[in-house]
């Protein structure tokens, strides 16, 4: 290994604490607002925690689904130089800065500002991501792999530019990020069925 690369196991390992503590903080944002009954009725409790805990849900399998596809390009791009190390320091910046944005969507999701600030977080994870992506496989000339990160971003990228129209239609977007891993592996099992394909030939 040549002294300007580095093994990424060392990020992984870093990766995995700032993953670990992000979505742990995710639930420290809720509001703090009391009930004005000593017995708070259905309506009452998901009038007061009701956007924060769906905000909630949707940061925290956005971030699973984003550690997962990190998790993947470190076991297919086991070594890094200079660049790709500052690439990833930047992409997991944006993790620890959801639990933030994801508190101030769930306590004001009216707001057109709050909105788009949650918007750009999620745009900015998808794009670190995906550079990072195409990082490691212009390595390999590997740009199939590129089609699940480049879907997330192109959907975070509308959702942004939804936001510009009505900062109460992203939410409808935003979950189809979820296709996602399911995209990625059908990706993986279309080339495994290529690769055999090829050896057979």
């Amino acid at each position: 290994m040549s002294i300007g690369h580095l093994e990424m196991r060392r990020i992984e390992q870093l990766s995995n604490t700032i993953f670990g503590v992000a979505m742990t903080l995710l639930a420290y944002q809720a509001p703090r607002e009391k009930f004005t009954g000593a017995d708070p009725q259905w309506r009452e409790i998901w009038h007061v925690y009701g956007a924060y805990i769906s905000t909630l849900l949707l940061s925290f399998i956005v971030a699973g689904m984003f550690w997962y596809s990190h998790q993947r390009r470190l076991a297919y791009a086991s070594h890094g130089n200079r660049a790709e190390v500052v690439f990833n320091l930047f992409f997991l910046l944006s993790i620890i800065l959801l639990p933030v944005t994801c508190g101030l969507y769930g306590n004001n999701y009216d707001s057109p500002n709050v909105t788009m600030l949650y918007s750009i977080n999620l745009l900015l994870i998808a794009l670190f991501n995906t550079v990072l992506w195409a990082i490691a496989a212009a390595k390999r000339n590997d740009w199939p792999t590129l089609l699940a990160p480049s879907f997330s971003l192109v959907l975070f990228i509308v959702a942004l530019a939804v936001c510009l129209i009505d900062p109460h239609w992203p939410k409808f977007v935003w979950p189809v990020a979820f296709l996602t891993p399911i995209l990625s592996a059908w990706v993986e099992r279309r080339r495994g069925r290529d690769i055999g394909a090829d050896q057979l030939g």
